[in-house]
């Protein structure tokens, strides 16, 4: 029998970091036309949208320091399992004030939880990193995201075996976005998130070892889909506080509809494909 997860960790206790980064205006640019926005989403000055953040703070390792995966084979809060396996589950995030677009800022890091439970595919833990971003001395946001980690293959997923594009999800919220990504659209934000986890970018890896029908859709990504409906229908409204869970991957090519509704101070979000009526999920409280 396999060692437990949780005897891998026991000894495992990160000490926190701290950057910083100018937040210079270009990468809101790169993302707002991405997204195929009118302008840019904010300029030099103006309030970052909620996790535009995700934009700063980038880490570019050596090549030689990516494993087979095209994650780090090691890093500060990587658990120390054997044949890592990482998947973005969700996360939280509270706005004291939004950051300014081109004024410094520092970011820390810090491990929070790291808790072992036993899924459908055997043991997974669960690791929850948090940071706090703070310009002018004030904290500004602090956010917490929760990463599962499973070691090797476990049991085959359930994954659908081709990818239909022509389907379209059936809308609930009177907020819509749809999109269809497509494989420059994967490229462009793995780029722009220093993300080089090869399930983005490598259709045969994505079929031949994790056993999906095509490239996947950037967890992130849908977390951000799922805010840009909110800020294209309540601009003048602060998102104080806000949380995402991501349930099932999308897939390259399927028709996207991020979509939600706003009732006494809240707003429910999701994102959905023909065949999954909520692969993410999240709320936004405004203040």
């Amino acid at each position: 029998m396999p060692a437990p997860l949780a005897s891998y960790v026991e000894s495992w206790h990160p000490e926190p970091v701290t950057d910083e980064d100018a937040l210079p205006p270009g990468p809101v640019a790169a993302l707002s036309a991405l997204l195929d926005l009118p302008a840019d989403a904010a300029e030099s000055g103006d309030p970052l949208p909620p996790l535009w953040q995700w934009l700063y703070f980038l880490h570019w390792p050596p090549q030689q320091a990516l494993g087979p995966d095209g994650h780090l084979r090691d890093a500060r809060f990587l658990p120390p399992v054997p044949d890592r396996r990482r998947m973005f589950a969700g996360g939280r995030c509270e706005i004291a004030e939004p950051l300014r677009v081109g004024e410094p800022a520092e970011r820390v890091s810090s491990l929070t939880a790291v808790t072992p439970k036993q899924g459908r595919s055997g043991e997974l833990l669960f690791v929850t990193e948090r940071q706090e971003f703070r310009q002018n001395g004030r904290t500004c946001l602090v956010e917490e995201q929760d990463i599962v980690y499973r070691s090797g293959d476990g049991s085959a997923s359930r994954h659908p075996a081709a990818v239909d594009d022509t389907a379209v999800p059936e809308p609930e919220g009177p907020w819509r976005l749809p999109l269809r990504p497509d494989e420059t659209l994967l490229f462009r934000f793995s780029a722009l998130t220093a993300n080089a986890h090869r399930i983005h970018y490598d259709t045969p890896y994505c079929r031949e070892v994790e056993g999906c029908p095509g490239l996947v859709v950037h967890g992130p990504l849908l977390a951000l889909l799922m805010l840009e409906p909110v800020r294209a229908n309540a601009p003048e409204r602060q998102v104080r506080s806000l949380s995402y869970r991501l349930h099932r991957p999308a897939f390259v090519g399927e028709r996207l509809l991020a979509d939600g509704a706003s009732s006494a101070g809240h707003a429910q979000l999701r994102v959905a494909t023909h065949r999954e009526a909520r692969h993410a999920t999240a709320e936004v409280t405004f203040g």
